[in-house]
């Protein structure tokens, strides 16, 4: 059983411009006292194809919390272009929310974002340069995908159970999903 459980998650400004930052209010319950802080991370992934192109754009650490509802709004700077592969940047990719106690990964949140132009004429005949400028993204707020990692709270260097899913099927499944996604045009319309 986990002792923090998070509750709620607002994705704040958006949709927004590109290089705005990335702002999210997080509220969690923690049901009891804990030793050590928690270490919260935004994630950017900058590929499907590798996670070598992942962007950490920010990592805190929040303590001491306090037994009950918590409530705080995490921001990150967007992320660096330049570590992004060019074909990447325009189109759908994932951010992630990661939680970890005592440096055992318990909970990741992944959303799809959209980096896309709002205006039609450069959505169909994008410019050979990418124009930032003009480019926006929009976080999939309705749906974001929630894993939990099992830990041994009292003594995190223990592992109760393996993960729930590993990472390379936690990519797989995400990948996937994107997939369906953009076949489906369930995809929100940026415009709208």
């Amino acid at each position: 059983m986990s002792i923090v459980s998070i509750t709620q998650v607002n994705v704040l400004d958006n949709p927004t411009h590109f290089a705005n930052p990335y702002q999210f209010e997080i509220t969690f319950e923690c049901i009891a006292p804990l030793t050590a802080d928690l270490e919260w991370k935004i994630i950017y992934v900058g590929s499907a194809d590798s996670n070598a192109h992942d962007q950490v754009l920010e990592s805190i650490m929040v303590g001491p919390i306090p037994v009950g509802v918590n409530k705080f709004v995490f921001q990150a700077d967007a992320p660096k272009p330049e570590l992004i592969p060019h074909n990447d940047i325009v189109g759908v990719t994932v951010i992630l929310i990661t939680c970890s106690y005592q440096d055992k990964e318990f909970v990741r949140i992944g959303y799809y974002v959209n980096n896309d132009y709002l205006e039609q004429e450069l959505r169909e005949n994008p410019p050979e340069q990418i124009a930032y400028e003009k480019l926006f993204r929009s976080i999939l707020a309705e749906r974001p995908r929630v894993t939990r990692f099992p830990i041994n709270w009292d003594n995190p260097s223990i592992e109760e159970q393996p993960p729930l899913q590993t990472e390379e099927q936690v990519q797989e499944i995400e990948a996937a999903q994107k997939a369906q996604l953009m076949e489906s045009g369930e995809w929100e319309d940026m415009e709208a």
